[in-house]
């Protein structure tokens, strides 16, 4: 049996990587069917209008960091809530959750509200989480809930912030 070129060993490592990281991207707790769920649940939770939602400001982000960490506990409770919010959209449309228009997500999330209301109040507590607190967690991309109310973004602790825009009559 011939061993391997570095050069094809390297070029299999590479397509078997690809084909991994494909569904899983960028996510440290979340399976890819798990975090588009999550996202569904996430965007009627907080919905879009003239500003983003929580699903478009990364509040999926947000809290597959904190699963992955600080919020290690909540991952069976995650799991099992996902599963059954997922079972509950093909039950209920035939259809994976994100696959459904948003009347259809809001009647799965209304019985989720009812039927597993433990789940329910702990993706919206996150969810909220995400959406309102410091982006360097995950969430509030770009400022997003803060510029919606206003709120000046604060400053990353140990470092200054300058103003470089040009000063006018300087």
């Amino acid at each position: 049996m011939r061993k391997p070129s570095r050069r094809s060993f390297l070029a299999g490592a590479a397509l078997s990587t690809t084909a991994c990281r494909q569904d899983r991207g960028a996510r440290l707790a979340l399976s890819g069917e798990e975090a588009r769920t999550l996202d569904a649940i996430c965007d009627q939770l907080i919905p879009a209008d003239q500003d983003p939602g929580a699903a478009a400001t990364g509040a999926v982000v947000f809290i597959d960091r904190q699963l992955a960490g600080p919020y290690r506990r909540y991952r069976r409770a995650y799991r099992e809530g996902l599963a059954q919010a997922a079972a509950l959209a093909n039950r209920m449309f035939g259809k994976p959750l994100h696959d459904l228009t948003s009347d259809q997500q809001l009647a799965v999330m209304r019985r989720l509200e009812r039927d597993a209301r433990p789940f329910f109040e702990m993706v919206l507590a996150h969810t909220m989480q995400g959406f309102y607190g410091s982006p360097r967690h995950g969430g509030n991309r770009d400022y997003a809930s803060w510029r919606m109310l206003r709120v000046p973004a604060s400053p990353v602790r140990g470092r200054i912030q300058y103003d470089l825009r040009p000063r006018s009559g300087s």
